[in-house]
Parts: structure tokens; sequence; C-alpha cells
């Protein structure tokens, strides 16, 4: 799970399984997977499980299957598998051979339950799933056997073959186990682990209106693909039970071992495929891949890096202790990333023309500047001045607070890469608005101090001759609340997480930019210098023609304050 071939491995749990299941020679390889359902778009807990099963197969010179759970084929689909595919191929991960479906094993799922029936080891059931639920029993009180529960093997097989065959209404009958209704563990209570349910299927087609139950299911595929450590988040540590029960009552030979962890919570974010549906649906995002979303796909256009992301998994570490990680984690990360890899240009946002007065194109000179100062293999490019120039507004202060270093009336401050400049009239609309500033350039500065005289201040700008004007998407947290789907009201349910959206967490803000940025390719990641971090948007970004910038990240964390 390095960012880097060189990087230090930092032990876990995980890891000292591992090293024992070799050292002792209970596992002479290691062969992970990561079997996302298809039914949404990646985010940033998948990314999590992403970096340890391909980080530790990485890590142990082993093996990762990428395997799509496709067992519920109303919510899935090609998309959803398209958009799996793209995000660990984007953070340089690779699967072993080709992606693998639970729906390659349905086959061999169906004869592995016919097996069980003929074991006496599973039943046909005709309770309802209200019914069903009722018998189950609670935490404190034993569950009670169906009353079809000692249905004669030759009856079970008979009526499962008519399941399959679509004899049966949907949810009329269901395949459960054999197990033990009085076991203090739910999950072996009988579990169903076939379902009569007549839907389309992206792969499969209308093959088959019985479908496998995910417990049933992943196990058995795990054996089958030769995993030898299977990793899960810590809300299947009470199925591990049925996990093993599935595979010790069947003739199949490979047994993995299924291991917990936490899961992942990022504060201020969601991390549920149906929540993250819901803001999708009703329009409070523009799609799956939004900037705002906690998706890798968003993470992506908004300009954070697969190294960033990477660094992130790394710092939270695997544990079974509860994972609830402050979203500044996320963002330093990728800001440390970000910080020595993108080349620094200047741009203006919130812009206030300044004329220079005594510019003079014969005289008055153009710089060049290196697009990052410890990479001079970045290159450097010209940072043309001309007569009128803008600065950010928030540089100058017609009546300035203490220690100000920057511009105001009467005053001197440099233009970075350039001259130092005075200002020496300021210049007011009829609502007592600033609207200009007329300042002088010290010719004698540029490249050198002004003699006599210190000035500390030094300010971004951009000729506006020159800079592009461009739109910047100047993205913020999607939500006010750092657990928006926790918080209860008065009533004591749960509110609406869709009322603690953001209704500031994107504005569109027009910019002027140095014109080198315009032929950027899409993805392109820039320091704006003294503003932070901003990409060329993956899709309407258009080299020579139009740029459109995503705020990825602030120089420094400024959400506490």
């Amino acid at each position: 799970m390095s960012t880097e071939t060189n990087a230090p491995v930092i032990s876990n749990f995980i890891r000292n399984i591992i090293d024992d299941d070799l050292a002792t020679g209970r596992r002479n390889s290691v062969v992970t997977r990561f079997p996302p359902e298809p039914n949404g778009f990646a985010h940033i807990g998948h990314a999590k499980a992403i970096c340890i099963n391909f980080g530790l197969a990485e890590d142990y010179n082993g093996l990762c299957n990428l395997r799509m759970d496709d067992t519920n084929p109303e919510k899935e689909s090609e998309e959803f598998v398209e958009a799996f595919k793209q995000d660990i191929a984007w953070l340089g991960f690779h699967w072993n051979g080709e992606v693998r479906y639970a729906s390659d094993y349905f086959d061999r799922l169906y004869d592995y339950a016919i097996e069980l029936i003929k074991a006496g080891k599973a039943y046909v059931d005709d309770l309802t799933a209200e019914e069903m639920r009722k018998y189950r029993g609670g935490l404190t009180e034993p569950g009670k056997n169906s009353p079809y529960r000692d249905r004669s093997v030759e009856e079970n097989l008979d009526l499962f073959t008519r399941m399959r065959e679509g004899e049966f209404p949907d949810g009329s009958k269901t395949l459960r186990l054999k197990i033990d209704m009085a076991s203090p563990n739910i999950n072996l209570r009988d579990p169903a682990i076939y379902r009569i349910r007549r839907v389309h299927h992206h792969r499969t087609g209308d093959k088959w209106c019985i479908y496998p139950m995910y417990d049933y299911t992943h196990c058995i595929s795990d054996a089958i693909e030769g995993i030898t450590h299977s990793l899960c988040s810590l809300e299947f540590e009470d199925h591990r039970p049925l996990y093993d029960w599935v595979l010790d009552n069947i003739s199949i030979g490979n047994h993995p071992q299924q291991i917990e962890f936490s899961r992942l919570e990022l504060l201020y974010a969601l991390t549920s495929k149906r929540k993250l549906q819901a803001l999708v649906n009703d329009g409070l995002v523009t799609g799956w891949d939004d900037p705002r979303m906690p998706t890798i796909a968003g993470m992506r256009r908004r300009g954070y890096s697969p190294a960033g992301i990477k660094l992130f998994a790394q710092r939270i570490g695997v544990s079974k202790s509860e994972n609830i990680i402050d979203m500044t984690i996320l963002e330093g990360a990728v800001r440390e990333t970000l910080e020595n890899d993108s080349p620094r240009v200047m741009a203006v946002v919130n812009p206030l023309k300044v004329t220079l007065t005594n510019y003079d194109e014969a005289v008055t000179a153009s710089r060049s500047a290196p697009f990052h100062p410890h990479h001079p293999e970045f290159g450097e490019r010209e940072v043309p001045i001309a007569r009128e120039i803008w600065i950010e507004q928030d540089d100058f202060a017609e009546v300035p607070p203490p220690k100000w270093q920057r511009l105001t009336a009467g005053g001197e401050v440099r233009l970075r890469y350039s001259y130092v400049i005075k200002c020496d009239e300021v210049v007011k609309d009829a609502n007592g608005e600033i609207v200009e500033l007329k300042c002088s350039i010290d010719h004698d500065t540029l490249g050198k101090n002004p003699e006599g005289r210190k000035v500390k201040g030094v300010i971004h700008w951009v000729s506006a001759e020159h800079a592009i004007e461009t739109e910047v998407r100047w993205y913020d947290r999607l939500f006010t609340e750092p657990r928006p789907d926790a918080v209860r009201g008065e009533d004591g349910d749960y509110v609406d997480f869709r009322q603690f959206v953001n209704q500031e967490s994107l504005k569109l803000v027009p910019a002027f930019v140095e014109a080198s940025v315009l032929q950027a390719a899409p993805e392109s990641r820039f320091q704006f210098e003294r503003l932070g971090y901003f990409v060329t948007d993956r899709y309407e970004h258009q080299p020579g023609v139009k740029a459109v910038f995503n705020r990825t990240v602030g120089l420094k964390d400024s959400w506490s304050k």
C-alpha cells in the first residue's frame, strides 16, 4: 500500500496474519480480490479497500482479482462496471487477468446449491419475508424452525428445479440453508441463499429468474478464484461463521481466510452509494463525478492526485477500531503531493485594475519565471507586462490594518517576477467603490532591490493584455454538518441528510490566468500562486479554445478558521 516503491512499509494486523501464514507454510502466496457491487461509482471508502487489497498483493508479489458482485441486477449496470475499472486503473493498480464477475459462477453456484439440498443442508421455504423475520427471533431470543424445514430431499430438489424454471411468482419461495435457528449468531439462523426475482441481468440476460444471495455467492467465488486472504470491512465480521460454514459443507478445495478491517467514515461526506445516488437523482450535484462528491471520479475531476489518495489511505492505516477521519487529513495528503508536482502560474480571481502610468514599451521589460522553484526540468515561461494589469482586490487597502505588507495609497509593493510599483492615485466610481489604481513603476527594480529603501510586500498579478479570462469553479465541502446522515431532530428521528447540503459548495468565479495555461491538456494540475491548487476540467476545458479550472484545495487548511 505504498505510494512509492521505496516508501516504508507500515505494519498492521493484516500484514502480521499474512506474514505468519507465509512463515508457517499455511499459505504459499498471497491472492486478494476487490469485489464491488456495480450499483454506483466507487467512493473514498472503496479507495481505502482498493489500496489495501491491491497494495498488499503488490507488496507480497501476489495477485489481486477484480470481481464484480453482480447478484442484484435491479441496480447494476455496465456504466458502473466501467467506472470501477477506470477508477482502479487511474489509481495505478492492475488486476489479475480479466475482470471477473459473480455471474460467471452462476451455474456452479446452482450446482453447489443442489449438492447442499442432496446432503440435507438446504431446503425450499414458502415463508414470506415478513413471516421469515418473525420466525428468526431476536438478539435475546432464539428463532423458530420454519414449518417447511423438514421437506424431503426429493421435494426440495423438485421445488428448487421448478424455481429455476420460473414456475413460481417472485418472492414466493426461497432456498435456505439448514443450520441452527437457535444460534446466537443471527446470520446462522437458516439464511436464505436464493430468491426468485425476474429481472434482466446486465450480463446473463434473462437466463436466470433465481439469483444467489451475497453471503452464499461471495465465499464460493473467493474459493473458486483461489483467494488466500478475503479482506472486507468490519460489518462482515459476524458473517464470517457463515462464510466458513458454506465452504466447509460443499465439495470445494480452497478455503480462503476472511479478515475484517474497519470501514472508513469521512467527515463532511457520505459513503453510502444509496445516499450518493439520491444526491444525483435529486439534482443536488451534477452527477457521480461532480467534484464535490466523495467518489473517486469526483475527486479525480476536482484535481486530487492518485498519489494523494494513496498517501491518505496509508496515513489512516488499517485497524479494527472506529475509523472516523476528518476531511482535513484527506486534503492534507492531496496538498502534500500536489506541492511537489504542480507547476506554478499566476492568476487573479477577484480583479482590481491597475494602470501603470509610466509604462514604456521601449523600456519596461518582461521576465521569464520557472514553473517550479525546485524542478528546473519543468521549464520556464515568459511573464509579460503591459500598461494595464490585474491584481487581487484584497491585495489593496486604502486604510491598511497593522503589519500590512501589500499595496496601499502612496505605498509600494513588488509585483511577483517584476518591478516595484507605487500607488499614486485611487480611482472610485460614483458609489465610492474603488475601480482602478494608478501606479508608477520603479524601472530600476527589475530583478533587484530598490536603492535606499526596503519593500517587503510581494503580490501576484497578470497582464490585462496577455492573460486569458477563464471560469474557475470554486468548490467547498458538500455538507455543512460533519456527519450529515447522523443528525437527529427534536423527535429523535434522523433528519434528512439532504437538508445539510452546503449551498456555498460551488461558486463560479471569473478569473484571469497567465496565457501559458490555455494550451494545457485536460486534467493538468497547477498551483495558482498564493491561491491554491487548481486543475483544468476533465471534460469542459478545451486546449487553445476555452480554459475551465476546478479548485482542488487551498495552499493550507482554512476550514477550521
